[in-house]
């Protein structure tokens, strides 16, 4: 490529950094380090009243927590800032007015309620998507300063040109076509001054020198109007790509009201996913590597990216998938990293004390490593090691099965009598304390192991036994065995 790869995410402060934001974000990220470019992180901020607190700082916190660097941007500069669409109006104020004098664009007076009547009529008709029907297009210069003099508020509308066909070569779809005779005129800017998302972003990607744009499919029919744009000022489009659609496990389009999926970056972080395992889920949401293998290193992914091989097709969230590449992650961590992950869990749920002693840290320790294999995710500890903390259990069916052998009261009467015995409670001693009951009782395998854990634990699955014995402690152990025989 003769030109610097420049490419962009513009995300509006409207809310936080969503699972399609993010996903976004992270293909013009690999595009842009794939070709030696920049990434550029601009802010379109231009809708303030649905601007929320908090929002800009999302999009920026969780980018980095991802991993996904940007070259420029509002917090670091560049050499196209300022990089808010707020601080540039001056810029969309004054190519707005070069938009007036050549004709390109005109002043519209109709008020809200002319312009609903109008749409309100045209569906009466059958039309299916209306449009704007004209009424200002062809007011004189007389006319205009009328009203301009009379103090009518006006919006500033593209006069879009008459039977053009507007073609492009798609990134991902291919061929991609649209007839002008499909487009109404459209506002570029409102009555309040503030300009319209397709006519700043053309601005914007022009003087940022923006080379590609990869956006969301959602954006597909906006790329005609801003090729009016570019065509009116005389400057070279950027290539697009629209990436497909994220779809959910009912191949329903992902929906931000979607409660069966998790939506927003932070809440993963929250719950104790690994930013480097949202990195490669994210990388694979509609994008595939050559061959079967699924879990890559950014440098890796940044290597190996290629546009070509964007999917065409809708892509599906599968949650399943994610939770399995987490603990891919997980497991490679140290025992430490592991600690530090899920240990504010159990504090935040009251499990444990906010400030632990030294004995207490060893304890925590411990019993995170029983499941450090297992764990999909930091918060899911609360989940797996709730026996820990059971004051009373209850047994479930399956449970209730083992308890039901005749074997059991000896059995459990036996490690009882073995587990008082214990001066050193350590899992080397409850092991042998099992195989003293094996021996003193004749009793072996799951009739041995599985009564011994149900009653101790109040489940017939879970970590090793004299390891999780030894963390239940010899007081709530023999509590537990004791309860049983009553």
């Amino acid at each position: 490529m003769t030109k610097e790869v420049r490419v962009r995410y513009a995300p509006s402060p409207t809310g936080f950094l969503h699972i399609g934001g993010a996903r976004t974000a992270l293909f013009n990220y690999l595009y842009a380090k794939h070709h030696n470019g920049k990434f550029i992180v601009r802010i379109e901020d231009t809708d303030i009243e649905r601007n929320v607190e908090g929002g800009e700082a999302s999009q920026l916190d969780n980018l980095k927590w991802l991993g996904i660097e940007y070259d420029e941007s509002i917090d670091i500069g560049g050499p196209y800032a300022p990089y808010r669409q707020m601080e540039r109006l001056d810029i969309y104020k004054e190519h707005a007015e070069k938009l007036l004098e050549q004709g390109a664009a005109y002043k519209c007076f109709c008020s809200s309620e002319k312009l609903e009547a109008s749409r309100e009529e045209q569906k009466a008709r059958g039309v299916a998507a209306p449009t704007y029907d004209g009424t200002c297009r062809h007011l004189s210069a007389e006319e205009v300063a009328a009203k301009e003099a009379a103090g009518e508020p006006y919006t500033i509308r593209m006069r879009v040109p008459e039977n053009v066909t507007y073609d492009f070569e798609d990134l991902v779809r291919g061929q991609v076509t649209f007839e002008s005779k499909d487009i109404g005129d459209w506002v570029i800017v409102k009555a309040n001054g503030i300009p319209t998302y397709n006519y700043a972003v053309v601005l914007d990607d022009h003087f940022m020198e923006i080379s590609h744009v990869f956006r969301g499919e959602e954006h597909l029919s906006n790329t005609p109007k801003q090729m009016m744009i570019f065509d009116a000022f005389g400057w070279e489009y950027p290539r697009f790509g629209h990436m497909t659609l994220i779809i959910n496990e009912n191949r329903k389009k992902l929906s931000k009201r979607d409660e069966s999926i998790i939506q927003f970056v932070t809440q993963y972080k929250d719950l104790g996913y690994l930013p480097e395992a949202m990195f490669n889920f994210f990388a694979l949401l509609g994008w595939s590597p050559e061959g079967e293998e699924e879990i890559f290193s950014k440098e890796e992914f940044i290597k190996i990216f290629d546009e070509k091989r964007l999917s065409k097709s809708p892509s599906m969230f599968d949650k399943q998938k994610l939770t399995w590449m987490n603990n891919q992650y997980i497991k490679k961590l140290s025992l430490e990293e592991v600690v530090v992950l899920s240990l504010p869990h159990l504090q935040k749920a009251g499990l444990l004390p906010e400030e632990l002693t030294a004995e207490q840290h060893v304890w925590a320790t411990d019993l995170i490593g029983l499941y450090h294999d297992q764990m999909s995710f930091g918060a899911e500890i609360v989940e797996l090691s709730s026996l820990f903390f059971k004051d009373h259990i209850e047994y479930d069916e399956e449970a209730k099965a083992v308890l039901a052998g005749e074997q059991v009261p000896e059995v459990m009467a036996s490690f009882k009598a073995q587990l008082e015995e214990l001066e050193e409670f350590t899992p080397d001693a409850v092991k042998a304390a099992i195989k003293a009951v094996q021996k003193a009782t004749g009793h072996k395998g799951k009739n041995l192991f599985m009564p011994i854990r149900v009653v101790t634990t109040g489940e017939t699955h879970g970590p090793e036994l004299p390891n999780a014995i030894c963390l239940i402690g010899k007081e709530k152990a023999i509590d537990r065995v004791d309860k049983f025989a009553q």
